[in-house]
């Protein structure tokens, strides 16, 4: 009998299929976006070969590096540790083929030799927000039918209140080194044993087809999905972005390697794909952060002299308009990368004042296509698109009413498809069929536009479209006027209830620091420059937005918070 995970691939082998049949046809139809890059060539490695097959060319490198504590380890310690903890998790906890490993971890060293570890044994990974409530950890553990967990001790109290409101016992491996709790086991015990069987790993055939890794959704608009990515899938990914005219980040030689702060978290698809495995694939040094913290990421980016940054919304807003952010902070950058959500190019444009050497575009992506979709390329200077579709991707901008394809300039909702999209979110057929088209369009959620160049523009969600008198306001672009007022710092606007109108915006402010603003001078900063139906009606001033790790402003928070 085939697995959860099997039948959840082969609930959408028609749709690949009907995919790979309409992609020979694409030429003849002029309103499906196609890609300026190169295809992605097919491949059967997994996630573990793909990473790393050029391991021999920088062993001695150093792969991950703490900011705050300075220890790491080497990508050939890395590899070694990799393979030893996945023969214990074989050997010491019995674990099989597709059986679920969490993975509730802030930003340390360990955590490519614990994520790889896992693949290695044949497993799945499944990344968790090490911050969440046990009531999160529950959800999401129940979800995926965990096997196994690797966290630490700051997380620990969660994941046993978890547990026990589960009724289920669950090895736990902890990455601290001394003073774990009973029935713990040590992360250095797993990895370090050079005592260990390593030959049980031969046992272990996955093609590329298999399931790899199960991050979840964003959450933006409800509870996180777990999301199913197979080996191929990762490695169409990866391949696509290391693409000659993508990639703007040196390989490592003898005498030179890159270093890039590891500030996006690991367990978000953006800092797990994108930062972590993608960068592995080339020999860059990470330098880990556990948390944003101001203070230690100007350090580390000064004392580290990093020459890349991939970033979010927030993060370029403070390296922007935060007054101790100076010049001499970003002097050894030479390229940012800001994802997860779009920006303006004013917000570009202010960060670029602090030095112009930076070369800075935009990608866009989710979960459900790996963390990627689209890139500037690396010499891009249009900073208001997103970039172009990565290779062998195409798109298309549909007719919220007709679901009619539309042509350059006209903005309606992004359908996409290709060789690195999910298969589905786990168990959860009703959701598939809600964002899956019979032909296999994924539906992104998400309001856009492209034009004659290829440019693809991301407007706002879908989903949280404002309806004021049967008119839809995008609030991203109140909330980009807003940000141009020199006495913001971070806005955010939503839909509130309104007797007469339906809805009517409203602007949640953060003020520069040390800085008092009038709500009234904000409406009217906003209101003279939008149409009747988009002007704000109130402005509540809080002391942050609540996002998600990778920058995506939380309105259902804010909603139940204030509204």
């Amino acid at each position: 009998m085939a697995s959860p995970l099997r039948r959840t691939f082969i609930s959408h082998i028609k749709k690949r299929n009907t995919f790979a049949t309409f992609f020979k046809q694409q030429s003849t139809d002029t309103r499906i976006l196609q890609s300026v890059y190169k295809d992605v060539e097919d491949s059967n490695l997994s996630v573990t070969e793909f990473v790393w097959q050029n391991l021999d060319r920088w062993p001695d490198k150093t792969l991950t590096v703490c900011a705050t504590t300075g220890h790491g380890y080497t990508y050939a310690q890395t590899h070694r540790m990799s393979i030893n903890f996945a023969a214990s998790l074989r050997t010491k906890l019995k674990l099989r083929n597709d059986d679920v490993v969490a993975i509730i971890l802030p930003n340390l060293p360990e955590y490519p030799c614990i994520a790889l570890g896992i693949l290695e044994a044949g497993c799945i990974t499944s990344m968790m927000n090490p911050m969440y409530s046990a009531e999160d950890l529950k959800r999401q553990l129940e979800m995926v039918n965990c096997k196994a967990i690797v966290s630490s001790k700051t997380s620990y109290p969660n994941i046993t209140e978890a547990l026990n409101s589960m009724k289920r016992k669950l090895p736990v491996i902890l990455t601290d080194n001394d003073a774990l709790p009973e029935e713990t086991i040590s992360f250095a015990e797993f990895a370090n044993d050079l005592h260990v069987d390593i030959d049980c790993l031969k046992a272990v055939k996955r093609s590329a087809k298999d399931v790899a890794i199960m991050p979840f959704s964003s959450g933006t608009s409800g509870f996180p999905k777990a999301v199913v990515c197979t080996h191929k899938s990762v490695v169409a990914f990866n391949n696509a972005v290391l693409d000659p005219n993508v990639i703007a980040i040196e390989e490592a030689t003898a005498n030179y390697q890159s270093v890039i702060p590891g500030v996006l978290p690991f367990f978000h698809i953006y800092g797990f794909n994108v930062l972590m495995l993608n960068l592995m694939c080339v020999g860059v040094k990470v330098v880990t952060l556990s948390n944003f913290k101001p203070e230690v990421f100007l350090e580390t980016l000064v004392r580290h002299r990093a020459q890349h940054l991939y970033a979010v919304p927030p993060m370029i807003m403070f390296l922007a308009k935060h007054p101790a952010v100076t010049p001499a902070h970003l002097q050894s950058l030479k390229t940012v990368v800001c994802g997860a959500a779009s920006i303006s190019s004013n917000d570009a444009e202010a960060l670029l004042e602090k030095n112009r050497r930076i070369k800075f575009r935009q990608g866009y992506g989710m979960t459900e296509t790996n963390g990627g979709i689209a890139v500037g390329r690396k010499d891009d200077s249009n900073h208001d698109a997103v970039g172009h579709l990565l290779g062998s991707c195409e798109a298309k901008i549909v007719d919220l009413e007709t679901q009619e394809a539309l042509g350059p300039g006209q903005e309606g909702e992004l359908w996409t498809r290709g060789p690195l999209m999910m298969s589905g979110y786990y168990e959860n057929d009703d959701a598939n069929r809600e964002v899956f088209t019979e032909d296999g369009w994924f539906k992104t959620g998400d309001i856009g536009k492209y034009d004659d160049n290829k440019y693809l523009y991301i407007t706002d969600r879908l989903k949280e479209l404002i309806k004021v008198k049967g008119f839809q306001v995008p609030p991203a672009e109140l909330e980009t006027m807003l940000r141009k007022h020199p006495r913001v710092l971070d806005c955010a606007v939503i839909g509130i209830k309104d007797p007469i109108t339906g809805e009517a915006p409203k602007a949640f402010v953060v003020a520069q620091p040390s800085l008092s603003v009038d709500p009234k001078e904000l409406l009217d900063f906003v209101n003279k420059q939008v149409v009747s139906f988009k002007r704000i009606k109130e402005v509540q001033f809080v002391d942050a937005i609540p996002k998600n790790p990778s920058g995506k402003i939380l309105r259902r928070t804010l909603k139940e918070k204030y509204c």
